[in-house]
């Protein structure tokens, strides 16, 4: 699959547990919108993934990618100590050039 370099960096970053290189995706004003919460901001967003990296060490396989350089959503098979793992989440993109402006995961 033919992924967008931005988005190749997030699924390796979320996949190798790295939180600076996830946040590095991002833009300074970036958000993200999961699990009913907001996470606005390139510091908020690095707190966040690493903390659900270590509550749940999930993984992230892309399975299907629609969209443009600008807006995305990739369908991707997510594994980890969670509850219901393996399941097939989707994450919307708004993309700003090489960086993320807007995540939601559902």
């Amino acid at each position: 699959m033919n992924l967008p370099q931005t988005i190749k960096d997030l699924v390796n970053a979320q996949n190798n547990f790295d939180g600076t290189a996830f946040s590095d995706c991002f833009s300074e004003t970036a958000v993200v919108f999961d699990e009913g919460k907001t996470h606005t901001g390139k510091a908020a967003i690095k707190a966040w993934i690493e903390k659900a990296a270590k509550e749940y060490k999930a993984v992230m396989e892309p399975v299907e990618l629609e969209g443009n350089d600008q807006k995305a959503t990739l369908k991707a098979k997510v594994s980890g100590t969670f509850p219901g793992s393996p399941l097939i989440l989707n994450y919307h993109f708004e993309l700003n050039g090489k960086s993320i402006q807007s995540l939601k995961i559902d």
